[in-house]
């Protein structure tokens, strides 16, 4: 494990606690007459090859330290203010939350290094929160002040207007200046994961360097000189992420432009590649897939089904063009000490060459492991966004808490989902849903949201409801989907992902009923689960449904249907993706 340049981690308390700062509370302001602290400031001597790195211990930064290393340059930490003002070239890759963020500067002296290094134009690159500290304010978690480099306050996307928060997802740029790190954007698509956007206006239109459409035009990037920073993440977005560092870093490198076969106009669909992970029966780590959960073979010899190694696999997957990869730990590893969880060097491995986003689940919840070390999930999810992971999904801790905030109203603070989702940012939080169809005659029948369904149940049902189920499928409880869905979205998950048990395996299609059912009713993005076994399942669910995204496993794993078929497919049938 890589520590953090701070003592600060995700895991302390300085970032455990969000403290609020009102705007009236002193904080330097690089816009005004505040007193820098006499810090010298000279070019590094340590050569061209050295990356400067400034990583304040929150959230996934591993994967910029990854393509930086790809890009074939050496990464100098950030350990004292002084380390910034000696930079000759600086990446600031800010995750998680705002204030979280600006308290940690605050406390290593980092605001100041920061300003006087950018008001002198030296080469800096950040990255999206990176780029909305260098605002005079936020409203996430606030007002709190920003480093008041550039005019402008950062707001919260209006999901009134039926666009879905967080913004998540391969979006397009409108270049409106010669911003030189962008040349090779051209009509790609770059990969999105934000709640908040700081918006155009005349007194920061010099800064702007792209802009995106998404409900309304944010600021997507901005250059001024030797400055440059970004709202989406070039770490994540496949070849063209790395040629937009590769230009920041090499500036001088000879590069041509790299045309798009098809002009990227708005958000894309997603398909994502979900690859279940387990120990085998001799203890290796292999990925499978279940018939309706059941991940072995029906043989004499009952073995887990093995269809491949899963840091291969995955980089297979970016090769063919998956917008995301998700792994889900279908074993739960509950004897190992923390920091020797597989699924971490799993996670490690994937991410030094796969360079679009990675969700890792199972296991994300409070444990004891076998020498009586406690861990909490927050523990555990700070330990795999360290190990690479982008997003975390939750799935039998979210039906906990969702039952209990369903039954008495009340947000604790204190459930996994909300923990994670305060100190990481809602983005960061993924809920997996497990339900299976329970049919009726009635919708009276039960108090749970219920639904017309296309297909009648054994007995001429026409309406069924879906029941949430725990620990892979084997319990049922007494919450529907759409109440769990409802939920946790109430609770701070920033995406979910929807399986259907009655699909797993069968290869006939989503559940469509059920997507558009919970797709409808939550205001944040839904990824559609379990049941493809074609390309026209992916263009039925993106057609009939407000889903965001289409994951498949099994028709991947066998190379049944290329992943490179199903966007061909999608691009025939009218629904953007990402080329």
């Amino acid at each position: 494990m890589e520590a953090p340049s701070f003592a600060y981690s995700a895991s302390s308390s300085s970032l455990l606690s969000l403290r609020k700062t009102p705007l009236s509370s002193p904080r330097l302001s690089c816009l005004g007459n505040t007193k820098h602290r006499n810090f010298s400031v000279r070019a590094s001597s340590s050569g061209d090859s050295v990356v400067t790195l400034l990583d304040y211990g929150a959230g996934n930064v591993r994967s910029v330290r990854n393509a930086i290393r790809f890009l074939g340059f050496e990464i100098k930490d950030v350990q004292t203010p002084q380390d910034i003002l000696n930079a000759s070239r600086l990446v600031f890759p800010g995750v998680g939350a705002f204030a979280a963020a600006m308290e940690v500067l605050s406390k290593t002296g980092m605001d100041e290094a920061l300003c006087s290094y950018i008001e002198k134009d030296r080469p800096f690159l950040g990255i999206c929160l990176g780029l909305q500290l260098l605002f005079e304010s936020s409203e996430e978690n606030g007002p709190v002040k920003g480093l008041g480099l550039i005019p402008g306050t950062v707001g919260r996307f209006d999901s009134s207007n039926g666009f879905r928060v967080p913004h998540i997802g391969w979006n397009a740029l409108q270049i409106t200046k010669d911003s030189g790190i962008l040349d090779d954007v051209g009509n790609h698509h770059v990969y999105f994961v934000h709640s908040y956007r700081a918006m155009p206006s005349d007194d920061n239109s010099e800064w702007i360097s792209s802009t995106c459409d998404y409900g309304d035009k944010f600021i997507a990037s901005i250059r001024r000189g030797n400055v440059h920073a970004v709202q989406f993440h070039p770490e994540k977005s496949g070849d063209v992420g790395l040629s937009i560092l590769r230009r920041f870093l090499n500036p001088k490198s000879n590069m041509t432009k790299k045309p798009g076969e098809v002009k990227a106009s708005k958000l894309a669909k997603r398909v994502i590649a979900c690859l279940d992970v387990r120990a085998n029966d001799k203890g290796d780590l292999v990925v499978t897939k279940g018939d309706q959960y059941d991940v072995r073979e029906h043989t004499n010899e009952n073995e887990v089904r093995n269809l491949g190694k899963p840091v291969d696999l995955a980089g297979q997957y970016y090769k063919d063009g998956a917008d995301e990869v998700s792994f889900l730990n279908i074993t739960g590893f509950r004897d190992f000490p923390l920091g020797d969880l597989p699924m971490l060097q799993v996670l490690r491995y994937t991410s030094e060459n796969v360079f679009v986003p990675l969700t890792v689940g199972g296991g994300i919840r409070d444990f004891t492991d076998s020498t009586g070390r406690y861990y909490s999930s927050l523990e555990v999810a700070s330990e795999y966004f360290r190990s690479g992971a982008d997003k975390i999904s939750i799935g039998s801790d979210a039906v906990y808490a969702a039952e209990e905030y369903f039954r008495t109203g009340v947000k604790t603070g204190k459930t996994s989902l909300e923990q994670i989702a305060r100190v990481y940012g809602n983005q960061a939080v993924v809920v997996s849903i497990d339900p299976r169809r329970v049919y009726v005659k009635d919708p009276n029948d039960v108090q749970l949201k219920t639904v017309r369904v296309s297909n009648l149940g054994p007995n001429g049902e026409e309406y069924a409801w879906y029941q949430c189920t725990v620990n892979g499928g084997r319990e049922g409880r007494p919450i529907g989907a759409y109440e769990l869905a409802k939920a946790v979205e109430e609770l701070g998950a920033g995406e979910i992902l929807l399986n259907c048990i009655d699909c797993d395996g069968q290869g006939k299609g989503f559940d469509v009923d059920l997507i558009k059912l919970i797709s409808d009713a939550v205001s944040i993005p839904v990824i559609a689960s379990s049941g493809a076994g074609a390309p026209a399942h992916f263009s039925e669910v993106f057609n009939k449904t407000n889903a965001s995204a289409a994951l498949a496993a099994g028709i991947f794993h066998r190379k049944e249907v290329p992943i490179q078929t199903v966007k061909e497919h999608l691009l025939k049938e009218g629904i953007e993706v990402r080329i």
